[in-house]
């Protein structure tokens, strides 16, 4: 069987594609042959290249929802990326087409309609992106992980399947970590994200506390890696060394190491990303979720809400993310235990651990249908 996989170049693109594929491996064995057509991003080769899955790109172009010269550029790529998404799928021909959506699945989820290729989508957000909204129409079956996104979607072929994530990002060894870290258990450790490329909004509100929290807790800081130096500079002026004084920084973690982050932490300050999301919920962790101002359709602002609503998560908007407000959310959490317990319990209805199994046997099911 030959799976097709496709979806924007983001990690939390990337991360459920690849938890899918890994299902379907152990399912299928020497019988699944895998292709991954992305927009060529340095991330996506290093992720399908670790994970064993082939990868090509073809140009696309990108909807924008405001003014720039680059709409008319991406106006042209479009065309190119539809011929070369057509004569790739001729080459491959696969059976099944998993898409994550992105502007990026636009050309390859058409060219493999005209082939009557069936087409399963998967819409991690609470409110769905353009992309798929406008892909559904094409698409065999769909599933969303939040109930909010079924309205969006013909009710015949949606239904409701979670998010799928690395199973390598549960069940981590935190007294391996403490230890490695030269953490202490006397402390509580909090667990800082702002995304598969780092946030320097979230870096900088951090690394200005970092004075006022290490007294108190230890940290672990993912940075991002165009972020690192920046971060290790500022905490330096700040009197703080890496790797000292329980505070430890790195441009990024692979899945096994964010295992052990996650074990770990007693808290995660992270963006709100649908897989992150996903993640934090999946290892029962309280949250304070920083989503970006601008992100697309704005996703990750709905997405926090949607937990916040139900007590899950506590949401800081950029605008707000000042000293005060920072230190008073991480107090406010550790200082009561009955909060602590209700954002746990609430925070797990957002993990669905049978998300790649139910997607795998359903990609299963249409390629062979």
């Amino acid at each position: 069987m030959r799976i097709l996989l496709t979806g924007g170049g983001t990690a939390g693109h990337l991360t459920p594609l690849i938890a899918v594929a890994n299902k379907l491996k152990s399912k299928l064995g020497h019988e699944a042959e895998f292709l991954y057509i992305g927009s060529g991003a340095e991330m996506e080769k290093r992720m399908m290249a670790e994970a064993g899955i082939r990868a090509k790109s073809v140009l696309a172009g990108k909807l924008r929802r405001y003014f720039s010269p680059m709409n008319f550029v991406d106006f042209f790529k479009a065309p190119i990326g539809f011929i070369q998404s057509l004569w790739i799928l001729l080459l491959f021909m696969p059976d099944v087409i998993f898409s994550k959506g992105g502007y990026v699945a636009v050309p390859i989820v058409l060219a493999a309609f005209l082939y009557r290729i069936p087409i399963l989508i998967h819409e991690s957000d609470s409110t769905p992106g353009l992309a798929n909204q406008f892909l559904s129409k094409f698409a065999t079956r769909i599933g969303v992980a939040y109930p909010s996104a079924e309205e969006y979607f013909p009710k015949n072929k949606t239904a409701l399947v979670g998010n799928p994530i690395r199973f390598e990002v549960t069940d981590g060894d935190p007294e391996m970590l403490r230890e490695k870290l030269g953490f202490t258990a006397s402390k509580k450790t909090i667990l800082i994200l702002g995304g598969s490329q780092g946030a320097k909004v979230i870096n900088d509100a951090m690394v200005n506390i970092l004075p006022k929290l290490l007294p108190y807790y230890q940290i672990i800081h993912q940075t991002g890696q165009s972020h690192f130096e920046t971060v290790e500079s500022k905490a330096a002026y700040m009197g703080v060394k890496i790797g000292r004084e329980g505070y430890f920084a790195t441009p990024f973690m692979n899945a096994n190491e964010l295992r052990d982050a996650f074990a770990l932490s007693d808290l995660v300050i992270s963006r709100a990303g649908a897989t992150f999301i996903t993640e934090i919920a999946a290892n029962s962790k309280p949250a304070i979720l920083i989503p970006i101002a601008e992100s697309a359709n704005d996703h990750q602002r709905m997405n926090a809400y949607a937990l916040a609503r139900i007590g899950a998560a506590i949401v800081i908007e950029e605008t707000n993310l000042g000293e005060h407000m920072l230190i008073d959310n991480i107090n406010k959490i550790f200082n009561d235990d009955e909060l602590r317990r209700v954002m746990v319990e609430k925070i797990k209805t957002f993990y669905h651990p049978n998300a790649p199994e139910i997607i795998s046997n359903s990609l299963v099911e249409i390629a062979r249908s």
